[in-house]
């Protein structure tokens, strides 16, 4: 804008009443402040990713925006230290007979914190190889612990059974050795807000989970998830996990951008309740929207019954059963020969 353009807000009484406030003037989103008896303006877009700053909350005279948290000072529109070469568009106001009025063109341009793109920010693309399948355990049995992991110990067998009979490479992931945080929820307060890296992984050098969306995005063809029967559901790793990838299908519904191409899963689940179709059946929804598909017979699914309390004797059972392990080798089977053809007839 070339030239000054003052609008009329409305009257300062009413607009005094509140701290903070977002307002679209002539398209333009303007982030209004009443504090220590003067109002003061900046854009009303964050520099991160555009979150409206006016909906957000005051800590001292900084504004923070309620997508990410972050700050930005009301007079300056520079960021909080260390960031300050960040900073918000000002705009100038002024009272006149009793209403307040804005000046739309800024006084200063926008300017971005310069910080290189995350890894993550790069084009899906396959590199050339044999299949790869990826194992996710969600067993909460921390590492340190000499207990028997059913769930984990049939994933071992099915990553064994990838790598030697079916010739493709192989990696897992054990959730319980990964820091990450819980999900910050984004997404409830605004589709927009849960981004593509999540905002934790862009954020926190210390969040783990970048290895799990390098590995299920980019990295592998199948995967294979194995968690075990907690209270008639998953782990509550698994839900964790799953929280955290919300932001991979949030990216197809606000920017229809599908990360998970041309890949298959499938699941091994162990547990001492009889609810193993249940666990099953929510997964695999979940890693459909996600974008995955699925072989014929996608779970292998163990359960001592709703009755059953002799844990030790469940353990013994899977580590010895020839049965279980020859099925799991066939889902295996199954999910590799799957991936072979999506990979296939995708390219």
């Amino acid at each position: 804008m070339k030239k000054n353009k003052w609008v009329d807000l409305g009257t300062v009484s009413t607009l005094k009443k509140r701290q903070l406030q977002h307002l679209i003037v002539e398209n333009i989103p303007i982030a209004l402040v009443y504090q220590k008896g003067e109002f003061t303006a900046v854009s009303g877009e964050c520099n991160h990713k555009s979150g409206p700053l006016g909906k957000g909350h005051m800590e001292g005279d900084y504004i923070v925006c309620p997508w990410h948290s972050w700050h930005f000072h009301r007079q300056t529109g520079h960021g909080h230290p260390p960031f300050e070469a960040s900073c918000l568009p000002r705009h100038e106001v002024k009272q006149k007979n009793g209403h307040l009025f804005v000046n739309l063109k800024p006084l200063n341009r926008r300017a971005h914190f310069p910080h290189p793109k995350h890894p993550l920010e790069r084009e899906v693309k396959r590199e050339k190889g044999p299949i790869r399948v990826l194992g996710i355990s969600t067993t909460p049995i921390p590492t340190w612990h000499s207990r028997y992991s059913t769930s984990e110990s049939l994933l071992d067998t099915a990553l064994k059974s990838a790598k030697t009979k079916m010739k493709a490479e192989t990696k897992m992931i054990k959730i319980r050795d990964m820091k990450f945080k819980h999900c910050g929820g984004f997404y409830s307060i605004d589709e927009k807000a849960c981004t593509w890296p999540c905002t934790y992984t862009e954020s926190d050098e210390k969040d783990q989970m970048d290895q799990l969306y390098e590995a299920l995005v980019f990295w592998a063809d199948a995967v294979i998830v194995a968690t075990p029967i907690r209270w008639g559901s998953a782990s509550s790793l698994y839900y964790k996990m799953a929280e955290r990838l919300n932001c991979i299908e949030n990216q197809r519904v606000i920017k229809n951008e599908v990360l998970i191409k041309n890949k298959v899963a499938s699941f091994i689940i162990t547990g001492g309740q009889d609810n193993v179709q249940s666990v099953a059946g929510q997964m695999m929804m979940f890693f459909a929207q996600l974008g995955y598909c699925f072989p014929q017979f996608p779970f292998v699914g163990h359960s001592r019954g709703w009755a059953a309390e002799d844990m030790e004797n469940n353990m013994e059972f899977v580590r010895s059963s020839k049965t279980l392990r020859s099925e799991v080798q066939a889902l295996t089977k199954r999910t590799v020969t799957m991936a072979e053809t999506v990979l296939k007839e995708g390219r």
